[in-house]
């Protein structure tokens, strides 16, 4: 089986976002970092190229895929922010409907601007589903090690 491409790294959290080109997705990022270091109390780490997450947990699917994957993150992407609710959103079908403009798969929720969406119904849903992996997987961790 092959090992997920996305790990994390020792790589500047914030010197990544200052570098994200569209201006829009840049403020986005930093207002996200800002909210996620307040409401998860564990410090950002850059996986990959383009993933600022937070803690972690070991996962294996039915079909035997496995891996670490953060608790939640966030991605500046070219045509949204995209939040990682690893739990996916049907215990937050009420947030959702409060929340404006946004739309979402099975973990990801799409944001094309920031100032579209009630910023504290999306620190709602991201602090629920961080305590929801918390549960679902009590083996999770912080990154208190990366320097």
């Amino acid at each position: 089986m092959s090992e997920n491409k996305t790990r994390p790294t020792h790589a500047d959290v914030m010197g990544f976002l200052q570098t994200v080109e569209h201006p829009r997705r840049r403020e986005d990022g930093i207002v996200l970092f800002d909210m996620m270091d307040r409401i998860t109390g564990m410090k950002p780490v850059l996986w990959g190229h383009s993933l600022v997450g937070y803690g972690e947990y070991y996962y294996k699917t039915g079909a035997g895929r496995e891996g670490l994957w953060p608790l939640t993150g966030f991605s500046p992407r070219k045509a949204a922010m995209t939040i990682y609710i690893m739990p996916g959103f049907k215990k937050y079908t009420d947030h959702l409907a409060r929340l404006g403009k946004h739309k979402h798969s099975v973990s990801c929720l799409y944001i094309t601007r920031l100032d579209t969406v009630d910023l504290q119904v999306l620190g709602e849903i991201i602090s629920l589903s961080v305590e929801r992996m918390k549960t679902l997987y009590p083996q999770w961790k912080s990154f208190p090690d990366i320097e």
